[in-house]
């Protein structure tokens, strides 16, 4: 049967090859090297802008032909280059070419051809190395295969023009991850490449730059190094200015303003540098605006975004620089119908990258107002930007959605437009609607903007109530991911507070007790101070505390005594307090505590710590502990004081700190009452 499936295929794909083309590849075989050199070099000439060609080639296997000759010591020279050029025109075809040339194993063939002393076969070489790695199907790791390769590619830096541009390209394209930074780093990339900066040739300029831009990306290590380095005696960061200036070409401003960007937040310039405030920051804003192509718009936005993400100094100027919250708004509106684009092919691929406009829009109007209440405000009562924001929610790209909701994020950080804009377009629909089915970097940011809907001033609260949500946040806090764990028990911790019993009541009945304890010993800090907090909204009000603890009381204690025995944070130890005060200020509960000696000595180690966070919470529980107006306090105050809790009291009266000393007489007078 297979034999019949097969069959009919293997014809079609036959069928194209045309006879030419086998006439090309049995040259190849030919006893005489003359015939072959010639045979190449017709081969090169027919396939030159040629892709049906090149295709029927690799289907008849003239790669591992071209490959054997290539590699041939016998081969002359000349043959060896023309294979090499024939090779690089094939991989300027499609990417099922460039695969069918790595899985011929072309890449360890031509980095051997570099070990031969001839310039302009390891010029060629070079060349169809540039070609191959520059695709986005070639696996970047083959680069550094061999250790031997980084340190002889950087030998031949020094050899042409042609050899300084195909390498530093090859580097820049293969540098991906911190591991690939740290080989080229070690084999004296930032030596080698700086020198290029000042090169006769623009292409060598330029793609020195992109190495740069490259190495130096969330790399403290390389920033550092390069803040110091000087190129004819100028600093490397005063080149890099230069190549901001207007009068550069856009490829070569966009590049620097992302050197110097990558080593600001690297922690290698401050952001108050006169290099960043008064070039960078100027130079990506310009790049945001019309004049400029769709993707010189993306990157800037991109990287303006990057640079001032935790600075509200670089928000504020970016803000009112070149009125730039304005001017994103164009980006919502591209290529609008009176497009000045003229170019069809242009235009064609710009209403195919358009939804990138959107991204890079949503990511800066992010970063922009993270901070400033104003520049907030200002992003909203931009047009239509709420609308825009609820419908990028809702668009068919991930990367859009995951930016759209990056922007809510960051707006609903403000009380203000919670109230206002948030209500108004009621975004809390699209966002739950968002969070029923989305992959884990989505749900992350828009659980994130959950919480800060959850709040309790927050309007939108109640339909998010309503809307059965205490179940899909109890779904995520049982999430592999730390992040997704704590925005479901951040946002629960937020519901509870102030809430009506019922809820409180739901919140427990659909976590789960036994989850409940689980985050409870959470590995992950924040997910245990969430779900401290969560415990401790959950027990307040004296009616409420009452009937958790009568349902749960015994895990609640069990719990509260592991972290408190355990190796936790000041800050854990002291939420853990408070909620043994709050279990106190019950009117049955506090028993649980006074029935629990091992507890009760807790407390009073607590009262007695070094910290005066601690210090406070183990006192104010006391202070529950006696109140005088509740029942059974004479009893309680009378166990307190036979356990020696009065005498570290009177002591904390006198302590220096204001508070703790205040709160100790608070309780003390509980005894004098």
């Amino acid at each position: 049967m297979s034999c019949l499936l097969e069959a009919p295929l293997r014809i079609s794909v036959l069928s194209e090859v045309t006879a030419t083309s086998r006439h090309y590849v049995d040259r190849l075989f030919d006893p005489d090297p003359q015939k072959v050199l010639q045979g190449v070099i017709d081969m090169k000439n027919a396939v030159i802008g040629n892709n049906k060609q090149k295709a029927n080639l690799i289907v008849l296997g003239a790669v591992p032909r071209l490959l054997y000759l290539l590699q041939q010591s016998s081969s002359s020279l000349e043959l060896r280059t023309e294979c090499a050029v024939v090779l690089g025109s094939l991989a300027m075809g499609t990417e099922n070419n460039i695969k069918s040339l790595v899985d011929c194993h072309i890449i360890p063939a031509l980095l051997q051809g570099l070990l031969c002393p001839d310039l302009i076969f390891i010029e060629a070489c070079l060349r169809c190395l540039r070609t191959v790695f520059v695709s986005p199907v070639t696996p970047v790791q083959l680069l550094y295969t061999d250790p031997t390769v980084i340190p002889h590619l950087m030998s031949l830096l020094s050899r042409s023009q042609r050899t300084q541009e195909y390498i530093t390209q090859i580097f820049s394209h293969c540098c991906k991850t911190p591991e690939h930074q740290t080989v080229l780093f070690n084999h004296g990339a930032i030596q080698n490449i700086a020198p290029l900066l000042t090169s006769p040739s623009y292409k060598v300029r330029m793609q020195a730059l992109k190495c740069f831009s490259v190495l130096a990306y969330e790399n403290t290590q390389v920033s550092m190094t390069l803040v110091n380095v000087l190129v004819d005696g100028e600093l490397l960061s005063q080149v890099f200015v230069r190549m901001m200036q207007r009068d550069q070409p856009i490829e070569m401003q966009l590049t620097a303003a992302k050197c110097l960007t990558y080593m600001c937040r690297a922690g290698a310039i401050r952001t108050d540098d006169s290099c960043i405030v008064l070039k960078t920051l100027p130079c990506l804003v310009r790049m945001c605006s019309k004049e400029h192509l769709l993707e010189e718009r993306v990157e800037g936005a991109e990287t303006l975004a990057y640079l001032m993400e935790p600075d509200i100094e670089l928000q504020r100027i970016a803000s009112t620089t070149d009125h730039l919250v304005a001017m994103l708004a164009d980006y919502f509106k591209y290529p609008s119908s009176v497009s000045a684009i003229t170019d069809i092919k242009r235009l064609d691929h710009d209403l195919k990258h358009a939804h990138e406009l959107r991204q890079a829009a949503f990511k800066l109007y992010a970063s922009l107002g993270s901070n400033d209440e104003d520049i907030r405000k200002k992003i909203t009562e931009t047009e239509n930007m709420m609308d825009r924001i609820v419908s990028g929610l809702s668009e068919s790209s991930i990367k859009v959605r995951l930016a759209a909701v990056r922007c809510l994020h960051s707006l609903s950080r403000s009380v203000q437009q919670l109230r206002t804009s948030f209500h108004d377009h009621a975004v809390w629909k699209p966002l739950m609607k968002l969070l029923q089915n989305a992959p884990d970097e989505v749900l992350v940011m828009a659980s994130s903007t959950l919480c800060n809907l959850l709040l309790e001033f927050s309007p939108s609260k109640e339909p998010i109530l309503e809307s059965g949500v205490i179940e899909l946040l109890c779904s995520l806090t049982q999430s592999d991911s730390p992040a997704l764990r704590v925005n479901g028990i951040w946002a629960l911790m937020n519901m509870a507070f102030q809430a009506d019993q019922k809820v409180k009541v739901e919140i427990v009945r659909c976590l789960g007790t036994e989850q409940l304890f689980r985050l409870l010993s959470d590995p992950d800090t924040n997910v245990l101070m969430k779900t401290l907090g969560l415990l401790r909204n959950l027990l307040s009000t004296r009616p409420h505390i009452d009937q958790i603890m009568s349902s749960h009381g015994k895990q609640i204690m069990q719990a509260v005594t592991l972290i408190l025995e355990a190796e936790h944070n000041i800050e854990v130890k002291e939420q853990t307090l408070c909620i043994l005060a709050n279990i106190a200020d019950g009117n049955t509960a506090k028993e649980l505590i006074m029935t629990n000696d091992d507890m009760l000595h807790k407390i009073k180690y607590y009262m007695g710590h070094s910290n005066v966070k601690l210090q406070l919470a183990a006192t104010f529980c006391v202070s529950n502990l006696i109140w005088n107006e509740e029942d059974g306090s004479q009893e309680r105050q009378d166990k307190l004081r036979e356990m020696g809790f009065v005498d570290i009291l009177h002591k904390l009266t006198q302590a220096s700190d204001s508070t703790l000393s205040d709160r100790a007489k608070t309780a003390m007078q509980q005894y004098l009452a």
